[in-house]
């Protein structure tokens, strides 16, 4: 882990890597979406309207593991004092805040056919909400951090590391709490979907998983680049004012 711990170095991975998962997530999550569409069939019960699950699951699971992206850069940040713990932290929140907004709005559309109301305030609903509210506090967190002290400041990375409490309650809320949401479809090891909707499923989680992959990327390679420039222009000022 601490090969990568030299900007320089993950810089140079970071160059050829993050165009290699964007375009591969591209091609991946749009054929994904268009062999869901256009080729699965429909569900027996809940017709055209399944069709969403190929966008809603991958919202879901990015949503989430947005968060443990953040827990375990916080983690690391906190334990090891990772140099680039941190930056991936704030690379991680946007995009993880972007899906997970995706998977509410999405969950609501499929809600409406299906349970004859675009919002419940059972455990999964609520507990997906709640991450949402959650990214939006450690954003604002990481912000004023930033602008106090540097990003010095231990909050954001005890936050991220208390607030990944909330992911085993979204996983498990529908098999602890009565709800609408339907239990996991697809556990370790085996799945109750047909193939005919699995494979698009699972194509379009890689696909727009690698797409998340190249954000988070291009979000470090960017916050460092601001970080570079930022010191040099210190230095500059620095030197101006002993002349």
């Amino acid at each position: 882990m601490h090969g990568f711990a030299n900007p320089a170095r993950f810089l140079r991975i970071a160059r050829w890597l993050m165009p290699l998962c964007m375009g591969a997530g591209i091609v991946v999550a749009f054929g994904a979406l268009g062999w869901g569409l256009l080729a699965a069939p429909a569900e027996r019960l809940q017709g055209e309207t399944v069709r969403i699950v190929y966008l809603h699951v991958p919202a879901a699971w990015l949503g989430m593991a947005g968060w443990m992206g953040i827990a375990v850069a916080s983690f690391t940040e906190l334990v090891w004092r990772h140099p680039l713990a941190g930056i991936a932290a704030r690379a991680c929140a946007v995009p993880g805040a972007v899906f997970t907004a995706v998977c509410l709005i999405t969950g609501s559309l499929w809600g409406r056919p299906a349970w004859g109301t675009w919002w419940v305030w059972d455990g999964r609903l609520t507990s997906m909400l709640v991450l949402l509210f959650l990214y939006f506090g450690w954003m604002a967190l990481s912000q004023a951090s930033e602008a106090s002290d540097g990003g010095q400041s231990k909050a954001p990375a005890i936050f991220g590391l208390v607030g990944a409490v909330n992911i085993p309650i979204i996983h498990y809320s529908v098999t602890w709490w009565n709800s609408l949401h339907q239990p996991p479809s697809i556990t370790m090891g085996k799945s109750a979907m047909s193939g005919a909707f699995l494979w698009p499923l699972l194509f379009a989680m890689l696909g727009f998983t690698l797409i998340f992959g190249g954000v988070v990327l291009a979000r470090m390679r960017a916050i460092l680049a601001n970080q570079q420039a930022e010191a040099r222009l210190r230095r500059k000022a620095l030197a101006a004012g002993d002349l």
